[in-house]
């Protein structure tokens, strides 16, 4: 029997798998993936990870392998504009490190981040499951079994889903969501440009939703730009030379000619809250547990801080002797993570539905605000903190760079 299964082979599955073997070896620990083996090195999108973050993914040894491919994002600056407006005043700019040599966030590519994480499996000996998932399971008093889809059993102590916005094991366990939909969706895209972008991260609100510039190495920047279903149907079915047109107006010239490398996708966006985090011998984790609009860069870092946590209740109750899936003990996590996850997502909702429009009196009123915030260095170095994850008074240990 296992002590630990976890359904879902992404970052968060990956990283609650080392979290918690790493820290407490003699525990039996499995990931299951539904997606065949490979799929992964496939990916082409990136990621911001947050400074909290990436602390955790040093401890486990994860992050040295990691850093070569990572972009620091040493500047953020915010505008407000329409599209065809000629010039894009700047209303807000976030500089500087959080500590020394560390800065706020990190762009990574994703395939550099899975991988690292499969390393750090293989070096604790925590086997991956490829092409199964979960088709039903029972919870006892000591076990879950769970049902897989090549016919197999396994019982496990506590069983995790990492399986996605659209979890099957949520729905499974009866846990409920609130949810809505934006009518907007994010194309996600990597382009080459001719002049290099300084570590320079840059949001512009546009009537349509954000149009995200994020660094990476090299003359290339990772871009998530927010349009209308419908639009961004469109433009991802249109030709290159009609989408490299309408991303150049949105993009500007500073950085010189635009190239579209790879391809482009285009992702439904919507606000997704689980009403529970945690039922017996069961737990939820990353997008399984809350999945928010892109426009502030915190959908992987909240699952990041899920992990965290998690683990940090786990290991702590097998250190006590406690069941590691009973109620009481999974308690402990879902307080900890659950007014976090739904304030950032009250927040990414307010903030989208403030600037995603072009309505002249709320356009005053939030380039003024975003204008007080510049004046005012104090605020803007709590927005940073906030952001980068390391304003967190009580935070787990792993996200301030401590072993568990």
């Amino acid at each position: 029997m296992l002590d630990m299964l976890i359904v879902g082979g992404g970052y968060v599955g990956l990283s609650a798998a080392v979290a918690v073997k790493q820290a407490a070896p003699h525990l039996a620990v499995e990931v299951i993936e539904a997606a065949p083996e490979g799929v992964w090195e496939k990916d082409e999108r990136a990621s911001a990870v947050i400074a909290a973050a990436s602390r955790m993914l040093d401890v486990f040894g994860a992050w040295q392998e990691i850093l070569p491919d990572a972009q620091p994002i040493n500047r953020m600056i915010v505008t407000d504009s329409r599209t065809s407006d000629p010039v894009r005043p700047v209303f807000l700019t976030f500089d500087g490190d959080v500590e020394e040599g560390r800065p706020f966030a990190h762009m990574i590519p994703n395939v550099s981040m899975v991988h690292a994480l499969r390393n750090a499996c293989a070096r604790l000996g925590i086997s991956i499951r490829h092409g199964v998932s979960g088709t039903g399971f029972v919870t006892g008093n000591t076990a879950t079994t769970l049902s897989l889809s090549d016919g197999s059993t396994v019982e496990t102590r506590l069983l995790v889903a990492c399986d996605g916005v659209r979890s099957k094991l949520r729905d499974m366990a009866g846990i409920k969501t609130v949810s809505w939909k934006y009518d907007q969706s994010g194309i996600v895209c990597t382009v080459e440009h001719e002049r290099p972008h300084e570590g320079c991260a840059e949001e512009h609100f546009l009537p349509s939703g954000p149009f995200a510039i994020l660094p990476l190495t090299g003359n290339r920047s990772s871009l998530v730009w927010t349009e209308r279903t419908a639009d961004a149907d469109r433009l991802v079915a249109s030709d290159d030379l009609v989408f490299e047109e309408e991303l150049q107006r949105r993009f500007g010239h500073k950085l010189g000619e635009l190239r579209l490398l790879g391809g482009r996708k285009a992702f439904p966006l919507g606000l997704t809250l689980s009403r529970s985090f945690v039922a017996q011998r069961f737990a939820l984790a990353g997008d399984a547990a809350h999945g928010i609009h892109p426009i502030s860069g915190q959908g992987l870092n909240l699952g990041f801080k899920d992990v965290a946590a998690l683990a940090e209740t786990v290991v702590e109750a097998d250190r006590l002797g406690l069941d590691i899936g009973s109620l009481n003990v999974l308690e402990r996590y879902q307080s900890w993570r659950r007014f976090d996850t739904f304030r950032m997502g009250v927040t990414t909702d307010v903030l989208n539905r403030l600037f995603s429009n072009d309505v002249g009196p709320i356009r005053i009123a939030r380039d003024l605000g975003l204008g007080i915030v510049e004046r005012l260095p104090g605020l803007k170095s709590y927005f940073i903190g906030e952001a980068a994850g390391i304003s967190e008074k009580h935070a787990p240990r792993l996200l301030s760079g401590q072993a568990i």
